[in-house]
């Protein structure tokens, strides 16, 4: 294909055929799907700006996934347990993020009445990060006996709901702009290159953050004061890094008919649930979500509390699974690309949903602590990567462009509570007297993982492989030339 010379093609999107990705360069892809037009107007965004966005929105993750792993993961549930928390605290710290997602159709409300979603994004995540800070206090108050442990821990849910909040507002219109920003045919590969590099900075410094926890002179308590420090100037630097990503106003992407006299849809347009096809999808995903998050917030606690496994060595566990994590995405991210996002999902799941079982032979001897965790978190850092990025892809995939805030927020909210449901039943389970309870909901968890894959085959991708061909796709076999002389 030849490339245009212009920095600007007014093309409509839906006349762009879909082109295996093998078959355009990087260049032309960017030029062809960066045009996103209602009927009376287009959007243009030039190929310089999109390189500058996505190099952006790189630098921008790689910061905010440093602060999301000191506030939330293994470091803070070390430190609600160093404070005395139990298993609903830790339920509840899993819990708090998924509840709020039922907010996110009003995010979508708001961003769809706002005029750039760079601003908007500002006035999310600028509060949300900054009330971290309300926490460094309390840190060193307990340390000199002032408050109880039992104080600070509420407060740290209460820190964590109040941001989790503000946030939720901000979910799925962050979803709808990175669909804006970058260009369909190069999703697999650029979200699968973007993780793995937040993959590689998690491998180093996550690990890193647990020792200077650990090794602290002051205690492990005032270890993570240090880290929270660190986390909440990251968390900044990622907000200012959206500066050299291409503002965007939502209302250019706003529902308009063909007649633009009739009156506009505002806010939450729940028409969208007579697509069968996205109903589908968000059976699927919240099945899916309920079966992940029974188990997923005790895998800590079973390490720390149950095996009495020190922090810095968790951290490490973690470190091994993020690497696999980075090494698989740009393969899993050019898999996409090549057969479709549904059926890598269908593949890939199966895996998923085996492993909580695999931890009922995890127990406290040297080859569980030696061979058998480090593998087991080797196979979910894997697996999860192509989970994480295709799921996302999948649903930019079958949501029109112009409706996508309305449907991320959609299945944000659905998700977001049948995985809080999930989060209460674990909760109560890991209450259940002995190892026993933490041992049982691993095994419901994998189960109800299985089933939620059976409703996901129904779900229909545009240009992806049916899973009946997906074999000779993924390994192609020639014709021998007297077969073919035969069928002649």
């Amino acid at each position: 294909m030849v490339e245009p010379q212009q920095d600007h093609i007014s093309v409509e999107a839906s006349s762009l055929p879909p082109v295996p990705i093998q078959e355009i360069s990087e260049d032309r892809a960017l030029t062809e799907t960066v045009l996103f037009p209602t009927p009376k107007l287009f959007l243009k965004i030039s190929k310089l700006e999109i390189r500058q966005s996505l190099r952006a929105l790189t630098y921008e993750s790689v910061f905010a996934a440093l602060f999301y792993s000191i506030i939330g993961g293994a470091l803070l549930s070390n430190f609600l347990l160093e404070l005395g928390a139990g298993p609903v605290e830790i339920g509840l710290l899993a819990a708090i993020p998924q509840i709020v997602n039922l907010l996110q159709p009003l995010g979508a409300y708001l961003v769809n009445r706002s005029t750039s979603f760079r601003w908007y994004f500002m006035c999310i995540f600028t509060p949300s990060r900054l009330l971290w800070l309300i926490l460094l206090p309390a840190i060193w108050l307990v340390n000199s006996s002032d408050i109880t442990g039992h104080q600070v821990v509420q407060l740290t849910l209460a820190i964590l709901l109040v941001a989790n909040i503000i946030e939720a507002f901000g979910r799925a219109p962050w979803l709808g702009w990175s669909a804006v920003l970058v260009p369909q045919q190069l999703r697999g590969r650029y979200f699968g290159f973007r993780n793995s590099i937040l993959g590689l900075t998690n491998l180093v410094t996550v690990p890193l953050l647990g020792l200077a926890v650990s090794a602290w002179p002051g205690g492990t308590l005032q270890g993570y004061g240090a880290v929270l420090v660190i986390g909440i100037i990251l968390g900044i630097i990622s907000i200012a890094s959206q500066f050299w990503m291409a503002d965007v106003n939502p209302q250019l992407l706003k529902v308009a008919d063909s007649d633009t006299s009739q009156p506009q849809p505002q806010g939450i347009d729940f028409s969208l649930f007579k697509d069968a096809n996205f109903l589908k999808f968000v059976l699927y995903l919240s099945i899916w979500c309920f079966a992940v998050n029974i188990s997923a917030p005790f895998f800590n606690l079973y390490m720390l509390d149950n095996l009495d496994i020190d922090i810095s060595v968790v951290t490490i566990y973690h470190a091994l699974g993020t690497g696999a994590n980075m090494l698989m995405l740009l393969l899993w991210g050019k898999l996409a690309d090549r057969i479709g996002n549904r059926p890598l999902l269908l593949l890939v799941g199966v895996l998923v949903a085996v492993t909580p079982l695999l931890w009922l032979a995890v127990g406290s001897d040297q080859i569980s602590f030696w061979i058998w965790l480090p593998l087991l978190h080797v196979l979910a850092g894997g697996t999860w990567a192509a989970i994480d990025l295709c799921t996302n892809n999948l649903m930019m995939g079958i949501a029109p462009l112009r409706y996508q805030s309305n449907y991320f927020a959609i299945a944000g909210a659905v998700a977001g509570i049948t995985g809080a449901m999930g989060i209460s039943l674990g909760s109560f389970l890991a209450t259940l007297p002995g190892v026993a309870g933490l041992l049982g909901l691993f095994v419901l968890s994998g189960l109800l993982r299985m089933a939620a894959l059976v409703f996901l085959a129904f779900v229909q991708e545009p240009r992806s492989v049916p899973v009946s061909q997906l074999m000779r796709v993924l390994f192609p076999i020639r014709q021998s030339p007297n077969l073919i002389e035969v069928e002649e």
